[in-house]
């Protein structure tokens, strides 16, 4: 049994697996797919991406928007045949009622799609019914499926790539789930990587829309590794939900420590040949890691996680997870600086409360997952089962003695500038990132750029000073983006517009300097223990709370809290610094055109052209002003603006 058997797609039962089993694996039958050149409304087919036994994907130039997307034709090879005129007809009237069906399912499949905004999520700009079937655009992304990706790295990823790589794949299925609607065929060659590793879940040919108490009555598409025991038949009992996803993913992360699926769950419901990972790879990734893959590799459905979020419990990738904690606090409905940024593509994003980010929508490129014509399983010596709940709780250690890393500096004056001066002297000059920042910001209109590279892998923490509102903020991490891990050689941008919740720091009135920090921890570190307390979503503090505590001895652990030592465990608690500074500016004021006069011999006065209106700022949210600084500050802007305002009026007016 080759590599590619273990997960190819199969069809069992129905109209369409009778014929399929007649039929070829459609792997080479390119004669189905339409001539490069060929417009399809306003797209003009330039390329083939792939052909499977359900659909074409093309690659193809968006005329009206000037942009290659890709696009996806429903074309059952085993059903329908395509005719001189590029009509797609069924091949036999008593296939009809399949087609018609399968085609529904394709239409409401792109109809789900373009509700959903999450960067792990193929986003669709639109489809449409022509030619006897249907079609819909895509964004079109270069990447590779993580089984290629998986080839070519050679040796086992390790448990915080995983991580990286399947983390937001859980975030997108917990998206989908909310709609009651499941993916059910995940699995390596049905998600993307693009070339920062990000991944796009690719392929709901098998995804429907459950509503009420409807059964599942049509064709059954499955990859044998990859599908529970409740996708061979829908049965009272054996329903489909959020857990089937669960145990494909699991199977996905047995395939990526392995290099092999697990037994086909039918063939475990008879003999249980699964060898349980905390067994066969033990000592190389986690223990709470890989009994948590154990438990969701259940062969009941019952016995599984129940949705995403228990599966992040159960794999320790919770926000809490000792291994890859960080300190976001819960989340706050509050008003708060982090806003939505924009969205460059042709999709609607929102916001979900006040101040908080909205979702931001980026696809991936199409494929199409490749038809099998039969199934298998496979039957080994039984094993014990997986271990219960109780036993993939992790163990609790043995007391050991915590290092604790030199104590932090306290400034040489109890000032909030010399606390920031102070944590760059005290930093490690060989573990400073790169940072470029803008400037300056024009207020109203602009906000913060910032690109930085890491020389070295840790954790990153940003820290701004707004002189503007005299307050510091820990814009990162934050509540709508958690993850500060960060290796070497990685870059880090703001705004942050991949995210499922894209957030970025606006330049607002009144007007000051961002004294920015970037700073990169080998340890995680634990911000209960500075001044910066819960804002919204960020940590935030005032100059002068923070110039009190300063003065009551506290060290610039009030900035940048206390390295998280585990026991055993070498806890330098070194750091590297990067600082900029960027200045907010008020908007440049409009000049009135010179105006020539008009010559004294022309006998009939040339009418005088109307000034032109110039673009003006959009209205921003007005930013308190600093306590410490009285109401001179903003009166003074005040009668700037209605200055600038009567100035605007007259340059209007023609006058």
């Amino acid at each position: 049994m080759t590599e590619e058997d273990e997960d190819k797609t199969v069809v069992l039962g129905g109209a369409a697996a009778a014929q399929a089993s007649a039929a070829k694996p459609v792997v080479e039958s390119s004669h189905n797919a339409l001539p490069v050149g060929t417009l399809l409304g306003e797209f003009e087919l330039i390329g083939l991406v792939g052909e499977g036994g359900f659909g074409i994907v093309y690659l193809a130039q968006d005329h009206s928007l000037e942009r290659k997307v890709a696009l996806k034709e429903y074309m059952p090879a085993s059903l329908a045949s395509r005719a001189g005129d590029a009509t797609v007809s069924v091949r036999s009237e008593r296939h009809r009622e399949t087609f018609e069906i399968g085609r529904r399912s394709f239409v409401n499949e792109a109809r789900l799609l373009a509700q959903f905004d999450h960067p792990a999520l193929v986003k669709v700009y639109r489809f449409w019914e022509a030619n006897g079937t249907a079609y819909m655009a895509m964004p079109y992304y270069d990447g590779r499926t993580l089984r290629d990706v998986l080839r070519a790295r050679g040796g086992l990823p390790d448990e915080s790539w995983i991580r990286k790589v399947l983390a937001p794949v859980i975030d997108a299925l917990e998206l989908i789930h909310r709609e009651k609607c499941f993916h059910r065929d995940v699995a390596p060659d049905n998600i993307m990587l693009l070339r920062d590793d990000r991944p796009v879940l690719l392929d709901f040919g098998a995804a429907r829309r459950v509503i009420g108490d409807m059964t599942q009555a049509l064709t059954v598409i499955l990859k044998p590794g990859y599908a529970p025991i409740e996708q061979y038949a829908e049965m009272p009992g054996m329903q489909q939900g959020p857990w089937t996803d669960v145990y494909a993913l699991a199977a996905v992360i047995h395939f990526m420590i392995t290099g092999r699926t697990p037994p086909p769950s039918v063939g475990r419901m008879m003999q249980d040949s699964y060898q349980p990972l905390a067994q066969l790879v033990a000592g190389k990734y986690s223990d709470t890691f890989l009994r948590g893959v154990d438990r969701c590799l259940s062969v009941k459905a019952e016995d599984r996680p129940q949705d995403m979020a228990q599966m992040r419990e159960l794999l320790g990738w919770s926000l809490d997870s000792p291994l890859f904690a960080t300190t976001a606090a819960p989340t706050n409905e509050a008003a708060t600086r982090i806003v939505a940024a924009p969205d460059p593509l042709p999709a609607s994003s929102g916001t979900s409360g006040t101040g908080r980010p909205a979702l931001y929508a980026i696809g991936g490129a199409v494929l199409v997952a490749t038809l099998g014509v039969g199934y298998w399983w496979l039957s080994r010596e039984p094993v014990a089962p997986p271990p219960s709940v109780a036993e993939v709780q992790p163990a609790t250690p043995s007391p050991a003695a915590v290092v604790t890393p030199p104590a932090l500096p306290r400034p040489p004056a109890p000032t909030l500038a010399a606390a920031f001066q102070s944590v760059v002297d005290f930093a490690a000059p060989d573990m400073a990132p790169t940072l470029e920042v803008p400037a300056s910001v024009v207020a109203g209109t602009d906000h913060l750029t910032l690109k930085l590279e890491s020389r070295v892998s840790g954790h990153l923490y940003l820290l701004l000073w707004d002189t503007g509102d005299d307050r510091v903020y820990r814009l990162f991490p934050n509540d709508a983006d958690v993850d500060s891990l960060i290796g070497a050689g990685n870059n880090f941008h703001i705004p942050r517009s991949h995210l499922r919740m894209p957030w970025t720091y606006p330049a607002q009135h009144p007007v000051g300097e961002w004294r920015v920090l970037a700073v990169v921890s080998e340890q995680a570190r634990d911000f209960s223990t500075s001044l910066l307390r819960q804002d919204g979503d960020l940590l935030s503090a005032s100059r002068a709370d923070l110039e009190t505590g300063l003065a009551g001895g506290a060290s610039i652990a009030a900035l940048l809290g206390e390295p998280k030592c585990t026991p055993d465990a070498a806890c330098s608690g070194r750091f590297g610094v990067a600082a900029a500074v960027v200045t907010e500016t008020l908007p440049v004021p409009v000049q009135a055109p010179v105006v020539a006069p008009r010559p004294a011999a022309q006998a009939t006065p040339t009418p005088r052209p109307r000034a032109q209106a110039q673009p003006v700022a959009p209205p921003v949210r007005e930013r308190p002003a600093a306590a410490n600084k009285g109401d001179d500050a903003t009166a003074a802007e005040r009668e700037y603006m209605q200055q600038l305002n009567k100035d605007l009026d007259r340059l209007l007016q023609g006058q």
